[in-house]
């Protein structure tokens, strides 16, 4: 227990009567504010100690509980000389628990007492509360004069400040007790809060009296000062504002003539455009709504600019622009042969495009679709045919793309919305019958925006893109007479439905004859204008050190590596040319003559190539349990080499090399039909269930699949349970069956291009596949020895020396 001292009051003494009016009482300390009898205070309590007081005053003490003001709010758990010793009895009228664990509550004041003793326990503050009593020591009349004086300095105050409530002044004016309207004015006028703490404490009626209106007449006196120094600035701003205001509105004003002006330019302009578009009648219809919309718009609202794009859109698409075709089948040729080299399958079907043509006068375009590895020519052919015809080229990569809005647009209603790429495109190139290229078709995805090869299916069909929809457009569009070409590096990936639309024309590997022609009809002069040395140098390289540069310095099907070797080589030219320059003087007074370089020794070619970067094996090397196998691949043929071991086991068979599903069951097959001949093989099967078979093929990062490896896996195990070495120089293809059938299999002109490639002397092919040699290069047919089988007995008769 504690006795709190004494605040010094000049007027006041503790009497014994007030001594035995003692009520013991919660405490809750209050921050910044100062709770007046009659007066209804809203209160969060948040510490713990203030919220058991709550909860004791509702259990206990009837509701009751005693508020009092701290003397510096920043303070959480207030001591004793934290607290004023005087506050106010207060009843609890509602409370509300909130979320965050703290208590809101509304507290009426019931009248003014003084703390006597303070005690904590329990977790809360209690104290022994005197009331205070009201000591009247001026006349009546004196006191009623004070009374006036102060409802009349009030109703002047309510009228400077408008916080004042207007029903605040209707219950002053009702209030007879002097000490209730010192306690209600006090509540009422913004003072400090040591200000309105000694009003609480004086218990001399007429002193609180005089005291209030001394600080009631200084606030009036503050607020006629605020308003005279407002009125003094207004005066000050006032003229320089009115002429501000006037300003902008005849600046609003002219400008709302000139826009008006403007915009009915603007729109006689689109509706001139619009009637120049040879639109179609659909398109022509939505123009016609779209500008009348426009109209009624604001000429800079966000819709107004909405629609002046779409009209745009409409008005520059090319709805009846036809380029000419150029129709002469020796100047196509001509240009097909400048450009290319090969190619015979894919330039023979331009030219039959133009004979019906020629004949018809008019056909639907065709839609082409050309398939093999990289760099073979499958754009730039495309490019060819636009200059061929005489159309406008447009290309569209379809790498990467997964969101059918890409082909299809963005309907109107999304912010920044645009139409799709092949009617951008279509835009750009100005005529609705371009040579259009979508490049990279088996490269599209999917994902939750669509499937872009579905929205394909539209476009590349004859019989329904001649009224194509955009959604951005929402109109239709003659797509018939555009001249579709695709290019794919393979057709796994591109869908049956989608690739049902489209004439797939294969390119094939190059061989080395047509790689040495296209270096020196293609290649070689781009390089060499690319790197400046047309005027400067007359290069030739031999056909034997171009064919060593394909052999040794690149391995793959088209020839961008290829392109790349000699651009080196035309670099290390150019370096020396530009160390051995003639003075400046020199240059400018003689011309110089271009020089000559001949590259036809292997060391001319390492000296700037530097070391070969393949090896050509004259022979594949095969051995016992160690078999050649060709595969074809997106980007071209390639040799497998198969790989046998035995282990102690079970006789099981191991599978390692990243091999896909069809081609372990291919090896399974393989090595079935092994062990069913191996009677007619001479090997003994008790050795099969004391031994694991790991048959393995190399490149193990590199994911291997089909069944064309069948022949060449089965060969691998024959060879290794028999101890019998397999021929030097041979390769096989084919798919095998359990009773040792030998089945086609596709890619055989890629396979043997890269067995010749490879250095094999022979393959062996399946009987199936022999239509299919017509099809190889002569000097690859001329360099091979192919033998076509129907059954692994005429395989293994052929492969065992």
């Amino acid at each position: 227990m504690t006795s709190l001292p004494q605040e010094k009051s000049s007027n006041e003494k503790i009497s014994p009567e007030s001594l035995s009016n003692q009520e013991r009482l919660p405490v809750v300390p209050i921050r910044e504010v100062v709770l007046f009898p009659l007066m209804v205070l809203p209160i969060a309590v948040g510490r713990e100690k203030s919220v058991k007081a709550l909860e004791a005053s509702s259990s206990k003490h009837n509701r009751r509980l005693f508020l009092v003001t701290q003397k510096a709010a920043q303070v959480e758990d207030p001591a004793l000389t934290d607290l004023y010793s005087v506050g106010t009895i207060g009843e609890i009228v509602q409370v509300f628990k909130l979320p965050d664990g703290s208590v809101k509550t509304f507290v009426q004041g019931a009248e003014r007492a003084r703390m006597v003793r303070l005690f904590s326990g329990e977790g809360y503050l209690e104290a022994d509360v005197t009331p205070l009593e009201n000591v009247m020591k001026a006349s009546p009349m004196e006191t009623e004069a004070l009374v006036r004086q102060l409802r009349q300095a009030f109703s002047q105050y309510a009228q400077l400040n408008p916080i004042v409530p207007q029903d605040v002044a209707g219950l002053v004016a009702g209030i007879t007790n002097p000490d209730r309207l010192a306690d209600v004015l006090a509540a009422n006028v913004a003072l400090k809060i040591a200000e309105k703490q000694d009003i609480l404490t004086l218990t001399d009626t007429a002193l609180r009296l005089e005291k209030l209106y001394a600080l009631l007449v200084r606030e009036i006196d503050i607020l006629n000062l605020e308003k005279k120094i407002q009125s003094r600035v207004r005066g000050q701003i006032e003229k320089s504002q009115k002429e501000y205001i006037l300003n902008e509105q005849m600046k609003a004003i002219q400008k709302e003539l000139r826009q008006r002006d403007d915009h009915s330019k603007e729109l006689e302009d689109l509706r001139s455009q619009v009637k120049k578009a040879d639109m179609t009648k659909e398109a022509l219809e939505a123009a016609t709504k779209e500008l009348t919309r426009l109209e009624k718009m604001a000429p800079y609202s966000p819709e107004a600019t909405v629609a002046r794009t779409y009209l745009d859109w409409l008005i520059n698409m090319p709805w009846a622009a036809l380029s000419k075709d150029k129709i002469d089948l020796k100047r196509t040729t001509q240009i097909l042969d400048e450009d290319h080299y090969g190619l015979g399958k894919a330039k023979e079907r331009i030219l039959e495009y133009l004979s019906v043509c020629l004949l018809k006068k008019s056909l639907r375009g065709p839609i082409l679709c050309f398939v093999g590895p990289p760099g073979v020519g499958k754009t730039s052919l495309a490019r060819s045919i636009a200059r061929a015809l005489g159309r406008q080229f447009a290309r569209v990569s379809m790498g990467g793309v997964r969101d059918e809005s890409e082909i299809r647009g963005h309907r109107r209603t999304y912010i920044g919305a645009l139409p799709g790429r092949l009617i951008q495109q279509l835009r750009k190139s100005k005529t609705r019958n371009p040579v259009f290229l979508l490049d990279e078709i088996d490269k599209m995805g999917t994902d939750w925006r669509g499937d872009p090869a579905a929205a394909l299916l539209e476009v590349l069909d004859p019989e329904q893109n001649q009224n194509f929809v955009d959604h951005y457009l929402d109109v239709g569009f003659d797509l018939s007479s555009v001249f579709f070409v695709t290019t794919a590096n393979t057709t796994y990936t591109i869908p049956s439905t989608l690739l049902d639309r489209m004439e797939v024309i294969r390119f094939s590997d190059y061989t080395l004859r047509e790689k040495q022609e296209i270096c020196k009809r293609y290649l070689a002069p781009k390089q060499l204008k690319e790197h400046g040395l047309t005027d400067r140098l007359e290069l030739s390289i031999s056909d034997e050190a171009l064919a060593f540069i394909i052999e040794k310095y690149t391995r793959e099907a088209g020839v961008r590596n290829l392109d790349r070797e000699i651009a080196k080589l035309a670099r290390k030219i150019a370096r020396e040319i530009a160390e051995n320059y003639k003075s400046a003087a020199k240059r400018r007074n003689a011309p110089e003559k271009a020089a000559q370089r001949s590259l036809k020794k292997m060391d001319e070619i390492q000296k700037y190539l530097g070391v070969p970067k393949f090896t050509r094996l004259e022979s594949v090397d095969n051995g016992v349990g160690l078999v050649t196998g060709l595969a074809w691949t997106e980007y071209g043929g390639e040799i497998l080499t198969i790989e046998v071991a035995q282990v102690p086991g079970r006789g099981e068979l191991i599978l390692t090399g990243k091999l896909g599903a069809t081609m372990q069951e291919s090896a399974q097959a393989a090595f079935t039909y092994v062990r069913s001949r191996s009677d007619r093989l001479a090997f003994e099967t008790q050795g099969l269930k004391n031994h694991d078979f790991h048959l393995h093929v190399p490149e193990g990062a590199v994911p291997k699949d089909g069944p064309s490896a069948g022949v060449a896996m089965a060969v691998s195990l024959a060879s290794f349970l028999t101890n019998r070495p397999v021929k030097p120089g041979c390769a096989m293809t084919g798919e095998i069956t359990l009773l040792g059938r030998v089945l086609g299999v596709g890619g055989i002109r890629e396979k043997l291009i890269a067995a010749h490639r490879h250095g094999v002397k022979l393959v062996l092919i399946p009987k199936d596949n022999e239509k299919d040699l017509e099809d190889v290069p002569t000097e690859v047919r001329e360099g091979l020895s192919v033998i076509a089988v129907s059954h692994m007995d005429q395989v293994l008769q052929a492969v065992f020396s």
